[in-house]
């Protein structure tokens, strides 16, 4: 269930109120009048099963209410309600499978602004990686995976695609792009002043290393499974089940490509520093492709399911 809190213009408080008393899945219906002071107006809170809150959502921003009022949307982690839970029964589909585009749009925008925040933890995780792929440490790649908050802007991209946002998708892409490269020339500086202080050497980096010769020989495999993690981070998004999102950055070697590209740079091994790229781009167009996929089936799918259930009376 999700608790929507209301600040509504008190000329358009009847329909607003007559919009959530029609809505399937809607209960709880309070009114508090002349409660607001900031803007003026009155308080109405509901409680709206998510399967249908996206639709509710956007029958508020279509009375304006989030330019004239204000609407605020929580989780509701435990309610004991016999009216919710037919609030819930009642409402088309199931709340695991649908999708508040106005939420996903708002966190990904958020995620994809490019911030010094954002620069650091890149980062601070593509140095980390260096130091697991100069090592040849597994372990230092996966903390290395985790760390980072590329995933963030690649699904900003996703959304803003199937939303058809430019502006998101532009933003998301400099995030994205000016994120790695930044991370990338502070890695470069990184492996150099390793290297003054004899703690890394050119030895190593022409070394085999079969724990992680991987990141820098791409191919097939390595799109699909960025491919796979991208289907189960977008699912993890919508869903809200962010703990799958662990997996996720684990999965991919977005940052150790980056890491080990920048590495060889500094120590111009050419060859290897071009595979990770490869291995970058491919992991990057892989997880953005699983992505937008994924949104258009589920945009495809629930439209479907709402088609095909048959409209009850309102809680």
């Amino acid at each position: 269930m999700l608790h929507l809190r209301l600040i509504s213009p008190a000329d358009r408080t009847d329909a607003v109120v007559s919009l959530i008393e029609n809505t399937v899945g809607a209960t709880h219906l309070v009114v508090l009048p002349d409660a607001a002071r900031t803007p003026a107006g009155d308080v109405v809170m509901c409680d709206v099963a998510r399967e249908a809150g996206d639709e509710l959502i956007g029958g508020l921003r279509g009375l304006r209410l989030d330019t004239t009022g204000s609407i605020a949307v929580e989780n509701i982690d435990l309610s004991l309600s016999r009216r919710a839970d037919r609030a819930e029964e009642e409402a088309p589909g199931e709340g695991a499978d649908a999708v508040l585009w106005e939420q996903l749009t708002d966190a990904t925008h958020e995620e994809s602004t490019l911030t010094v925040t954002y620069v650091a933890f890149l980062a601070v995780a593509t140095m980390l990686a260096a130091c697991g792929v100069m090592l040849d440490n597994a372990i230092l790649i996966v903390g290395a995976m985790a760390v980072g908050p590329e995933f963030g802007p690649l699904a900003g991209i996703s959304t803003a695609l199937v939303q058809r946002a430019p502006r998101l998708v532009l933003r998301s892409l400099w995030a994205l792009l000016a994120g790695f490269a930044a991370a990338m020339v502070v890695t470069a500086g990184f492996s150099w002043l390793m290297d003054l202080f004899g703690l890394s050497t050119r030895s190593m980096i022409e070394a085999g290393r079969p724990n992680t010769a991987f990141i820098w020989k791409p191919d097939w495999m390595s799109f699909v499974v960025a491919f796979l993690a991208g289907i189960a981070g977008t699912l993890s998004l919508t869903s809200a089940k962010s703990g799958a999102l662990i997996g996720v950055a684990i999965s991919v070697t977005t940052v150790p490509a980056a890491a080990n590209a920048a590495v060889a740079f500094a120590y111009t091994e050419y060859a290897q520093m071009w595979g990770s790229t490869g291995q970058l781009l491919a992991n990057l167009g892989g997880i953005v492709l699983a992505g937008t996929l994924t949104l258009l089936a589920q945009k495809w799918f629930w439209a479907r399911q709402r088609r095909r259930t048959p409209t009850a009376e309102p809680a």
